[in-house]
């Protein structure tokens, strides 16, 4: 299958989103995604990328504080503020998916009727706009299970796949087989699963593919078996162990590591 091969925008630490997509198209990639920090800076990467002709894949809502939005305070309104603009955002520029967390840490509080409601907001309002919403697998099965249920029927709503936090988190639970029709978007990069020693730590270390230990052949057999067409994203930047490598000698190795995983 054809599906393009990208890579976040901000992966390269001191340079600017701009400049690191003309790097990024240089080696060979084929789409990117970003954060979301203004409306401005995401119409300008869509039309740098349209430059380039690499694809916008999607944009990664904000999500620190995201537990804030299944407690009755009110401190929960800047990050849902922000995860509407990063659809308003999207909208704008013509960018098909935004992902959002559901929970975050081992210990989220529980599943409210506030909560959904809120959560209703932000799936009505994306209907509204015409931009699709993908929650992301962290660490709760159930929290992610439990919202996937509630927009089962609706068009809109949809999964990213994070195998990376698969492995280090809910390594036993295989999420293409729980969404296989409803995978948007990915999330890739590798770890060594969960601690053996700690189960509690975050074993999320966001290394380059093969420097881990995550099965990507089972991965590509269980994309392939249900017909996955989007593209294949990794969700890494250049940090230890590669900080000392140059920006173009890391991103080729990337690359290459996308190509080997996209040729199982």
């Amino acid at each position: 299958m054809g599906r393009k091969l990208g890579i976040e925008s901000h992966c390269l630490p001191g340079v600017a989103q701009d400049e690191a997509l003309e790097l990024i198209k240089a080696t060979g990639f084929e789409a990117f995604f970003t954060g979301y920090n203004s409306t401005e800076e995401v119409c300008a990467l869509r039309k740098k990328g349209d430059e380039l002709g690499l694809t916008y894949d999607f944009i990664h809502a904000p999500f620190r504080g995201i537990n804030s939005l299944w407690t009755p305070a009110l401190d929960y309104l800047p990050l849902y503020d922000k995860i509407i603009d990063s659809i308003d955002a999207a909208a704008e520029a013509g960018v098909p998916t935004v992902v959002v967390h559901v929970t975050s840490g081992w210990w989220p509080p529980h599943l409210s009727d506030i909560g959904f409601a809120r959560f209703d907001g932000l799936v009505e309002h994306a209907i509204h706009r015409g931009v699709k919403i993908a929650f992301e697998n962290i660490r709760k099965v159930g929290n992610l299970a439990a919202i996937m249920d509630r927009y089962e029927r609706v068009e809109n709503v949809g999964f990213c796949f994070d195998n990376g936090h698969e492995h280090c988190y809910t390594e036993t639970v295989k999420f293409l087989d729980l969404y296989p029709k409803r995978t948007l978007c990915t999330h890739i990069h590798d770890n060594h699963g969960r601690d053996k020693n700690d189960p509690w730590l975050d074993a999320d270390y966001h290394l380059v593919p093969f420097d881990g230990s995550y099965d990507f052949k089972d991965m590509m057999d269980r994309m392939n078996k249900y017909g996955y067409e989007g593209n294949l994203t990794m969700e890494i930047t250049k940090k230890a162990p590669y900080a000392d490598m140059a920006n173009e000698d890391w991103l080729k190795m990337v690359y290459e590591r996308l190509v080997k995983i996209s040729n199982m």
